[in-house]
Order: structure tokens, then sequence, then C-alpha cells
């Protein structure tokens, strides 16, 4: 991994096409992981293997064990009791596309890199960016199992705050794919073109996306997203008096869902002002593409939110709204990378 780069073969196009493979498979992951969350298949698999569980059920002896093991969980004991074997199979189907996906992902990673190190194409710098998402990969793994093993003792739920660690881990790898991609192809453009750098509004723009996605995770985790289904009032108020309150105060903006439910539905306005303005500033300098894109898409966000509360948590428009949330943040991420690259290019 850390023999030097020969600029001759160097391929930093190549492996830019190759991170935005390997991001689009992390985006259906996202995808997929809500669907897994919306149809609450998440503890369905009560074991992790991350090597013999690629397999699965090929009979009806094997499809009757993960039943059992199954029928062993708080869930099951507590929600699903006497649920068949056949809606037992539709919640495993989903926990387990979600986990194969995962290994694709890492294989998908790994195996290329490797090829690439080997054929030392990997461009000066970018070697430890690399593994340093190989590991994040790694990580991500791990911490999903946490998150499930949350949810298998007492209290068939997984925590709220693990699943906000999860999720915001696979939309930082994403971002972080991206990015890097974005890197590697102004590299091919212009050989020794440098790194690019947010400028402050791209910073605060991708803060206060992450806030707004942590709190997003947090709605998700509390099942806040039913508490009200109407807007832009909660019911007939702005924020319902009758609300139960906790204490201490902070406990309010990470476990009680109507103020996380509250918070999420206004600090999207807060972010979009701020990312409207990266557009803005994106559509100033000549880049009306990437502006045009980033302005509509903060849009349709917005819109999916709204439409996610409406209508209760429709299944499909649940899921739209998670996935348009990592669109988003690509759609972020190009036209901040393409300012900063500008920035780059002026500063003396």
């Amino acid at each position: 991994m850390h023999a030097p780069p020969n600029p001759a073969v160097s391929r930093p196009r190549a492996i830019a096409n190759w991170l935005l493979v390997v991001a689009a498979l992390v985006f259906l992951m996202i995808v997929v992981g809500g669907i897994t969350r919306l149809t609450e298949s998440g503890l369905s698999i009560t074991r992790w293997e991350p090597v013999s569980g690629t397999i699965p059920p090929l009979n009806e002896a094997d499809w009757q064990r993960e039943f059992n093991l199954y029928r062993e969980s708080p869930q099951y004991q507590l929600v699903n009791r006497g649920m068949t074997l056949a809606d037992f199979k539709f919640i495993f189907f989903w926990e387990y596309i979600h986990r194969l996906l995962g290994r694709v992902i890492g294989l998908a990673f790994a195996l290329p890199l490797l090829w690439f190190a080997v054929k030392r194409a990997i461009p000066g710098g970018y070697g430890w960016k690399l593994v340093g998402l190989l590991a994040l990969g790694g990580l991500q793994g791990a911490i999903g199992w946490w998150m499930v093993a949350s949810g298998l003792v007492d209290v068939p739920e997984v925590s709220h705050i693990r699943l906000a660690v999860h999720l915001l881990t696979a939309l930082a790898i994403f971002g972080a794919l991206i990015w890097v991609a974005l890197d590697l192809r102004a590299l091919a453009r212009s050989p020794g073109a440098p790194p690019a750098r947010l400028t402050l509004t791209g910073i605060w723009a991708l803060c206060l996306l992450f806030l707004q996605m942590l709190f997003g995770a947090y709605v998700a985790g509390l099942e806040a997203g039913y508490a009200f289904n109407s807007w832009p009032l909660m019911g007939d108020e702005f924020y319902p008096r009758a609300a139960e309150w906790m204490q201490p105060m902070l406990r309010n903006f990470v476990d009680n869902p109507v103020t996380v439910q509250f918070v999420h539905r206004w600090l999207a306005f807060v972010a979009a002002a701020v990312i409207g303005l990266l557009a803005l500033r994106a559509w100033q300098q000549g880049d009306k593409l990437n502006g045009g894109v980033l302005a509509v898409a903060v849009l349709l966000q917005i819109q999916l939110g709204i439409l996610t509360i409406l209508t209760g948590v429709e299944l499909w428009i649940g899921v739209a709204h998670q996935g348009m949330a990592a669109l988003l943040l690509g759609a972020l991420l190009v036209t901040g990378h393409k300012l900063g690259q500008r920035r780059e290019t002026v500063a003396p």
C-alpha cells in the first residue's frame, strides 16, 4: 500500500470512476437501509456472521432454524408473537439484502484497491485516503451490528442514537467517496491539481445538512414521524403545549419524539437557506448546472419531508426522503467542490 506511485502509470481517472461506482452502491445501501427500518426488518437476523451469513436459508429446515432463533428475540416475544413463517421471510429478506450489500461493497472496494496498489497506480497523497475509506467501511459493519444488538436485549427496538451513528457514518462514507473521486478527476484533467477545499459557505451548508440528517435519524429511530401528521402546525399548535417535557432540558433534543420532530421540521429551512446561498454562489460564478441541481434537490427534499409527515410516513415516500437526503448531500459536495477548486485556482 505504501509503494511510491509511478506518475507514468498513475490512473486517477480510473480510480475516480471506481469510487463513484462504490458510491452508487453505498447509495443503494442507504435506500435499502431505509426500507429495512420502515418495515421493521432490522432485527430479523439475530446473529452476526460476516462470512457464513452470506449464504441465505436454502431449504425449509434452514428457514425454520432462522425462524426459531427469531422467535427467541424480544421483538417476536413482545411485538410479533404469532407471526407466520411467510411473514418472517419478508422481513428476513430486507435485512439479508442490507447485510449482503455491505459485503458486496466491502469486496467492491477492497479488491480494486489491492489491484491499484499492486500496479502502483494510486497517485501520491491518495493511498492513505483510500485505506482510510476501507477502514471506515469495516468500522461501519461493526457499527451496524452494534446497532442491531441494542434491540436484541429486553426492548425490541434499536437504539435511536446507535441508528443515527450508523446512518451518518454511511452518509459520511458516501460523501467522502464522492469528494475523493472529484479530486482525482481534477487531477486527471490537470496533473498537479491540489485537492479542493470547501468555501466557508460550503462548510456551513455541510454542517447544517449533517445536523439536519442527525435529527432525521432520531426521528426514524424514535418513530417520531408518527407523532403528528399535520403541516405546518403540530395538531393545532406550533409546538404542542401539552407535550411531555423531559428533564434535564437537553434530553428533549435527543429522546423526546415531539421535540425531535419539531426541530427536524424547522431546522430544514435553516439548512435550506444556507444550501440555497451556496447554490446561488455557484450560479453567480457561472456554474449554473450544479447550482440549479442543488437548488432543485433541496426544494424536492423539503417537499418529500412534508409529504412523509402528511402521509403518516407512507413507506415509499419515507424511503424516497432518506434516499433524497443522500442525493442532496452529493449535489452539495459536487457544487462545493467546484467552488473550492475555483478558489484554489485563483488563490495566490
